[in-house]
């Protein structure tokens, strides 16, 4: 086929001008009205060209239908300000639509409650005015003060005045009972790093270098020696190491560095990936859990005694039972499918279709039992983006925890007329609109259609690549982790890469030797990418110089 052959290519490789920053400067006087429209008629142009090309991000780009419905909102400023459970002062607010988009995902989540503040196991969430960025920021933010004891929004009945900081009288035989220490792998969202930075949360890493530099119950798998990594290993590849692994969490890696912490007296949180960032994996939620939870009973983490303070009147002392353990579930992508996944898995006639590979456990519903404290639930919290698989015109998306894990707000301002649970404050009314209406139009078996279609055509795009390795006689280094929407190949020339929004990662196939340096590009099946763009990129991968090495 030759390069002009597909609607979707102006020529093989050009990706199309960019946008010129002289047409946006913004004089004095203002714009006239023609550079004004010409400036507005460019900035389309561009993002019509580049929406139809984009395949390498997890962002799905078909929302034409939605824009006609909702584009009436736009002479609004719609402000979710403070709690979407209560109604606030600012009253152009659409927190009732954002309540319902909770509901439906607290129902697919397994969240078994609807929300009732009273009632410490029904669910509580918002909708993010960022995308999961904000949502394990939270969740890091919420796990933080919760493990290191700090008040609960719903404090214990007990004769005391509130506190916000309950470390008063910490455990003198346990130093570092409120220390909790981060856990999460090489295959994790940079948002990660971020965060724990920003929020001043130690990673096992850090930790052990500070306080035990020569105790690691690791050992590095390239010198051989006992070190700290600086995340938890992910799965390792035929190699024996994780480069070429399938980018799913190293369970046996992750429970030796929980041991050692938890042992030492560390309350601990984990991160685990549904839908990781570059290789589409999804960490096994449940056999995690499994290897941890005999962790925790040993060492006190299922329960503990929080000390928040003495009586006044008797000089005991005042105490919270709570976990010392946090499991976040970063679903930025798979929680939007996963599901879905789930449905067609149990029920495969009535949706005419077996996926691949069964979905992980992920969320509320995962208990587990125990011979002293009977079930315990295990996740605390989910995030998930919703301009990834539900698609919308804008970074959001849901957090999503328990009433009983809610910390007291650092501040009750009462001018907004709602509590500050949040972390944004002021929060995009837009979005629980965008969403719900993308809910509205389609039913589960529709979702469940999506994501088969998407399954599907990733399949088929690695079978292809695979195929052109023995006609073109070049190496593509195809990939796919088993029932990702996500694809890995060599990376082709910058043109392409820019025509078609593909993001890339480096890989030194033998650590240290830089000789042994490999780039991939990623593809993402978004529900907006199709046979024929995946036609047309692989028609000019074929014809590209960088792959036929001219």
């Amino acid at each position: 086929m030759s390069p002009t052959a597909s609607p979707f290519a102006a020529t093989a490789v050009d990706p199309g001008p960019e946008l010129d920053g002289g047409d946006f400067a913004l004089p004095e006087g203002g714009l006239d009205d023609d550079r004004r429209l010409h400036a507005l008629d460019a900035v389309d142009e561009y993002l019509t060209r580049k929406r139809r090309h984009l395949v390498g991000y997890q962002a799905t780009q078909d929302m034409q239908g939605t824009a006609l419905d909702l584009a009436r909102f736009l002479p609004n400023n719609i402000n979710n300000l403070g709690d979407p459970f209560q109604a606030g002062g600012y009253k152009p607010n659409t927190k009732v639509v954002e309540r319902a988009v909770l509901d439906y995902y607290a129902r697919l989540w397994h969240a078994e409650r609807p929300h009732d503040p009273a009632d410490p196991e029904s669910y509580w969430g918002y909708m993010l005015s960022m995308g999961s960025t904000e949502g394990n920021m939270y969740a890091l933010w919420n796990a933080r003060d919760y493990l290191s004891g700090k008040a609960l929004i719903k404090p214990p009945a007990a004769p005391f005045d509130a506190v916000r900081y309950v470390k008063a009288d910490p455990d003198r035989h346990n130093p570092h009972a409120h220390h909790p220490v981060a856990f999460y792998s090489e295959d994790t969202h940079y948002s990660f790093a971020k965060a724990v930075a920003v929020l001043g949360v130690e990673t096992f890493h850090a930790v052990g270098q500070e306080l035990y530099p020569d105790e690691s119950p690791l050992t590095d798998p390239v010198t051989g020696l006992r070190a700290w990594p600086t995340e938890v290993p992910s799965r390792p590849g035929p190699s024996g190491l994780s480069w070429d692994g399938t980018g799913e969490i190293d369970v046996d890696a992750l429970a030796v560095l929980v041991e050692f912490f938890a042992a030492k007296g560390h309350p601990v949180f984990v991160n685990l990936n549904l839908g990781s960032t570059f290789k589409g994996a999804h960490d096994d939620v449940r056999a995690v859990c499994e290897r941890l939870l005999p962790i925790f009973e040993r060492h006190g983490l299922v329960e503990r005694e929080v000390v928040y303070g003495r009586c006044s009147q008797t000089g005991r002392p005042l105490v919270d039972v709570r976990r010392g353990f946090w499991i976040h579930v970063d679903g930025a992508l798979g929680a939007g499918y996963a599901p879905f996944l789930r449905l067609a898995s149990e029920d495969p006639q009535a949706y005419g279709w077996t996926p691949e590979v069964a979905p992980p456990e992920f969320d509320f519903g995962l208990r587990l039992p125990t011979a002293e404290h009977g079930e315990v639930d295990m996740v605390s919290s989910i995030a998930m983006s919703g301009h990834k698989w539900a698609g919308a015109p804008w970074p959001c998306g849901i957090y999503m925890t328990k009433v009983k894990y809610q910390i007291s707000p650092p501040s009750q301002p009462d001018y907004i007329g709602a509590p500050d649970t949040t972390f944004a404050g002021s929060r995009n009314g837009f979005s629980p609109l965008i969403l719900w209406d993308h809910l509205s139009r389609h039913s589960y078996r529709d979702q469940v259609h999506r994501i088969r279609e998407a399954q599907e055509l990733a399949a088929y795009l690695e079978r292809r690549l695979t195929e052109m390795e023995g006609e073109l006689g070049v190496e593509l280094w195809p990939a796919r982790t088993p029932g990702a929407v996500t694809v890995r190949f060599r990376k082709p020339s910058p043109e392409l890469v820019a025509k078609w929004s593909l993001s890339s990662q480096d890989v030194v196939m033998v650590p240290g030797d830089e000789t042994t340096r490999r780039t991939y590009v990623h593809v993402f099946v978004m529900p907006s990418v199709d046979r024929a763009k995946l036609d047309a990129l692989l028609d000019e991968l074929a014809e590209d110089p960088a792959i036929l090495g001219r």
